[in-house]
């Protein structure tokens, strides 16, 4: 993987088992992987639904295993002065969810 790629993580049912509102188990080897990642120059982004109350307790529990962000639900300050705004959707080289399909799995061929 190349330094400096930016990868966007789900947390609920990604990083943790989802038991929203509460958080459940850890995903610790995506956990570890992550960390190691930003330990060699990717940038890593929490990209969750979570906001309030319930996003401040994930952000601690992650901090609790060692993960930290670069950013937390919004684009990398870097692209943000680029471009002179926060896009709604977040840019990344890597996005990490449970929801995620590739434009090309054969599950959109029985939705089309």
């Amino acid at each position: 993987m190349k330094k400096n790629n930016v990868i966007a993580v789900d947390f609920d049912g990604t990083l943790c088992v989802d038991r929203y509102p509460a958080i459940g188990f850890e995903n610790i080897k995506l956990i570890e992987t992550l960390k190691s990642l930003r330990c060699n120059g990717c940038k890593l982004i929490l990209w969750t639904c979570r906001k309030g109350i319930y996003l401040d307790a994930a952000i601690h529990w992650c901090q609790d295993f060692g993960l930290e962000f670069d950013s937390i639900n919004e684009n990398l300050p870097e692209h943000i002065e680029l471009y002179g705004d926060d896009s709604r959707k977040i840019f990344a080289d890597i996005y990490i969810d449970d929801r995620a399909v590739y434009p090309q799995d054969p599950i959109l061929n029985l939705i089309q």
